[in-house]
Order: structure tokens, then C-alpha cells, then sequence
């Protein structure tokens, strides 16, 4: 079972989180930020990850450390439900459409934390979240997790379209990198090892 539980608590947020990769796209997500979970059950469905997620967090302020904290609760999650990396593919990317827009995503579950995050919105929100924080979340994701990750809007012109192609490819990506190959054996490395 390729799963993680993580639990974290510090004076801006609270999260439990519960991750299985081998999953079909079921979530139930509760983070205070309505986009931001509208984002994350993009995200499972198309990865066809399982998630369960609650944040509560100081959104009086705003919703930056929400997003921020659950990126790396997610990127501890999938890190620790890769295991030691034995047999999965490694890499992997995708292109998504959604109606104007068009996203790339390409992943490396190599152990080198790395993000090269090319997107651009015209408004400073989308719902209650502030488009900056994408970079933000995909930032943390790859850090925790380890991932090498390069993430691009190609087109688009409404910012919920673009936002939303991003987190789908990402969820693509991370679900061709991660699955497992019968021919692989060990770790798919040059060196032996991904750490």
C-alpha cells in the first residue's frame, strides 16, 4: 500500500492529511479556501490520487500559509508513500487542455527539490485565492517531495482555466512518474540511488 498519513500543527495552520497513490480520484478536502480545494480535487481526480484533507488555518490574515503548509504536508505525503522509489517510472509529463488554455507539466521524482514555475494571471485572485500562491503551493510540493518539477501555462487568457490546467497536468505527471513498471528493477538510476 503506497500510503502516508501526516499531521502538522504550528501557530498559522493545523492539517491532517491522509494520501494513498494507488487510488481512484476520491477526496474530501476542507481547507477554508474554496478554490483552493476546487484545485486539489482537480488535482486527485486526474492523478487518480485519494486524499483526505483538513487545514484549519489563519485565513484572517490570508490564505498563504494555508496553501503554502498544505504544499508541504502534500510533498511530505508523497514522499513517504513512494517508499524507497523501487520500481516506479520516475519520470513524467503531459500536456492538458482546458477549453483556451494549455499546461505542461514534467517531473523527476529524483530527489533533487527543484521548481522552474512559468505562468502568468491577470487577476490577483481566483475565489479567495490569491494566484500568486500557486507558485507557492507547487513550490512546497516539490521541495518536500523531492521532485524535480517544471510546470507552464502555454496559453490561455481566464485565470481559473489556466490555474485549473496546472494543477490537472501536475496530477498527470506525478501519476505517470510514479507508477510502477515491472521492468524496472531497483531504482531507475545511473547513480543506484535517489537520495
Amino acid at each position: 500500500m503506497r500510503t502516508a498519513e501526516i499531521s502538522r500543527a504550528t501557530k498559522e495552520t493545523s492539517i491532517r492529511l491522509a494520501l494513498d497513490l494507488d487510488g481512484s480520484g476520491k477526496t474530501e478536502i476542507s481547507t477554508g479556501v474554496g478554490f483552493f480545494d476546487h484545485m486539489l480535487d482537480a488535482f486527485c481526480r486526474f492523478g487518480l490520487l485519494d486524499l483526505t484533507l483538513t487545514c484549519e488555518g489563519d485565513l484572517r490574515v490570508d490564505a498563504h500559509h494555508t496553501v503554502e503548509d498544505c504544499g508541504i504536508c502534500l510533498g511530505k505525503a508523497i514522499r513517504e508513500a513512494l517508499g524507497d522509489r523501487a520500481g516506479i517510472r520516475r519520470a513524467g509529463s503531459a500536456y492538458l487542455p482546458m477549453d483556451e488554455a494549455l499546461a505542461f507539466a514534467a517531473l523527476d521524482i529524483s530527489g533533487r527539490p527543484y521548481l522552474a514555475f512559468d505562468a502568468v494571471f491577470m487577476a490577483p485572485m481566483c475565489g479567495a485565492m490569491d494566484t500568486q500562491l500557486a507558485e507557492e503551493f507547487f513550490r512546497a510540493v516539490a521541495v518536500n517531495a523531492g521532485l524535480t518539477l517544471h510546470l507552464k501555462v502555454l496559453e490561455g487568457r481566464n485565470d481559473h482555466h489556466k490555474m485549473e490546467a496546472l494543477f490537472k497536468v501536475f496530477g498527470l505527471a506525478l501519476r505517470d512518474a510514479a507508477a510502477t513498471d515491472p521492468r524496472v528493477t531497483g531504482v531507475l538510476s545511473t547513480k543506484g540511488s535517489l537520495d
